[in-house]
């Protein structure tokens, strides 16, 4: 049985777009590390996105990996539009510009370094890691701000 990484991710934004935040957690045996950010102004498909990019660019090798994200958009996008969007020149079949394609990318050339395994999972359902990449996007958006008030506001 080969091991694997699990990477459960998530994104959130107050306001779409707004503040946004993203979090990650990585489970591998019985090791566990929990990564998050946050951006000013973006939206939650960004922060969903962003989440699997930090994940996957956290590992410093290749490895089998399952990720499992509650959003269509994510695992959709990168198993069933990705390909076509490449072929066609990072544009849709309506032929407009494929939105967040730099990100897209950024997923893809990560992908491309390990066996990925995608899963989904419906969000707020009561499914503990994913609960647990949610409460880390948002303390994303919470340190994010934080730091632009100490930023504004120096003690």
């Amino acid at each position: 049985m080969t091991e694997r990484v699990e990477i459960y991710t998530d994104g959130a934004c107050k306001g779409n777009p707004g503040p946004g935040g993203w979090g990650a957690l990585l489970r591998f045996r019985d090791r566990e590390r929990e990564l998050f950010g946050g951006e000013p102004l973006t939206t939650n498909n960004r922060m969903e996105l962003m989440a699997v990019i930090q994940g996957l660019s956290t590992l410093t090798r290749r490895a089998a990996v399952r990720v499992t994200t509650d959003s269509q958009y994510v695992k959709k996008g990168i198993t069933e539009w990705i390909g076509n969007w490449k072929r066609n020149g990072w544009r849709t079949a309506s032929r407009q510009a494929v939105k967040n394609s730099d990100l897209w990318k950024q997923l893809d050339q990560q992908a491309a370094r390990h066996d990925v395994e995608w899963a989904w999972v419906k969000g707020h359902s009561g499914h503990p890691e994913n609960e647990r990449a949610d409460d880390l996007a948002n303390r994303g958006i919470e340190e994010m701000q934080n730091e632009e008030f100490r930023m504004w506001n120096p003690e």
